[in-house]
């Protein structure tokens, strides 16, 4: 993920030195920021459509009034057709407007952050240099000799279709080729007859510096998408708001993101004002720093005897809170006068009835 060097290869897939690694690729990878960073771009593609201001009202009609048990909707004018006396102009009536009717003022576009965007950008681009995200996507990557795949500057003079297939065939590439081949099909909707008829799935990304007729010999491969380093877009680095984008790199345009995007040390040269993101921890390994002996040298031991909750008495009932909360209540007494009966009168109660008298009489709560 974060290695210093990364080797490059030649057209013939055979190691042609090595260059460092871009400080880029450390950004943290930020997929929430991708996707709502992609969510708005996508919306900056969009062409304003709206119905036709007279669809609906193309008839002349009004309103029969009350009085003759219909319902006063608009009615077209006239006789002898079946159209006469119909309802029209309502959202309810055949051949009527629609409610609330499409306008092209409504708010197509989305202002986004410069920042933000470029933040999302460097997410994107750290994203394409770990293959299991690469993998992830969908990419066949199993034959590709290394990740982040950078290829000598050889590679901008291919014009010819047929070179740059045995090219990406010796690298390992090509495989990703045929899948998006493959998954050609036909657009389901409306889009089939608007020059838009078939679909496919997402190939490789060259990204190059310099062209030198490299557009030529790529652009005829099916998935394959071509930009300069300059113009990377959030939306070929990660199509759908989806990170992980295999990407095959020049050694020039490698070479050119610590300029674009700068390093940790210094801010970026060719985007004013930008500062690579940085972590918010620094070891994401949240159960490793929780059980180093730095963290439990100095946590608490934990409780062992929990108490619980206290439970809660009725203040109206029970006699013991209301003293609590009432210390001049008058004393109880099991006297006539209170009209309480005794535990022992309620006992005897349950028994026969010359007991609960000679209880009753006994204790005074009833006089005979």
């Amino acid at each position: 993920m974060a290695r210093p060097t990364v080797t490059v290869f030649s057209p013939d897939s055979i190691a042609d030195g090595d260059v460092t690694l871009p400080a880029v690729f450390t950004a943290p990878i930020r997929a929430d920021v991708v996707h709502y960073v992609h969510t708005l771009m996508a919306k900056n593609a969009r062409q304003a459509y709206a119905v036709k201001v007279e669809a609906g009202h193309d008839n002349t009609g009004d309103s029969w009034g009350t009085g003759r048990a219909v319902s006063r909707i608009p009615r077209v004018h006239g006789g002898g057709t079946q159209r006469s006396g119909q309802g029209a102009f309502g959202n309810m009536c055949r051949g009527g407007r629609m409610f609330a009717p499409t306008k092209i003022w409504r708010r197509w576009h989305r202002k986004i952050s410069v920042n933000q965007r470029r933040f999302a950008i460097s997410s994107a681009l750290a994203a394409t240099a770990i293959p299991s995200l690469v993998m992830a996507r969908g990419h066949k990557i199993d034959g590709v000799p290394e990740f982040p795949l950078v290829v000598a500057d050889s590679l901008n003079s291919v014009q010819k279709t047929k070179d740059a297939k045995s090219i990406l065939e010796r690298l390992g590439a090509f495989q990703d080729v045929e899948k998006a081949k493959e998954s050609v099909k036909i657009r389901r909707g409306a889009g089939k007859s608007r020059n838009r008829r078939f679909v496919n799935r997402k190939g490789p990304l060259v990204v190059f510096d310099v062209s030198e007729g490299i557009d030529k010999g790529f652009r005829n491969l099916p998935g394959v998408d071509l930009t300069m380093v300059e113009n990377l877009s959030l939306l070929d680095l990660a199509p759908g708001g989806h990170l992980g984008r295999f990407c095959i790199w020049t050694k020039g345009a490698f070479e050119k993101l610590d300029s674009l995007f700068g390093t940790y040390e210094e801010g970026a040269q060719l985007k004013n004002g930008f500062n690579l993101p940085r972590s918010f921890m620094s070891n994401a390994d949240l159960a490793r720093i929780i059980n180093s002996d730095e963290i439990q040298s100095i946590v608490k031991p934990p409780v062992v005897d929990v108490i619980g909750l206290p439970q809660k008495s009725n203040l109206i009932r029970n006699k013991k809170k209301i003293g609590s909360l009432n210390p001049y209540q008058r004393p109880e007494r099991n006297d006539a006068s209170t009209g309480s009966i005794s535990r022992a009168t309620r006992k005897a109660l349950k028994g026969n009835r010359k007991s609960f008298y000679r209880a009753a009489s006994k204790d005074g709560d009833f006089a005979f």
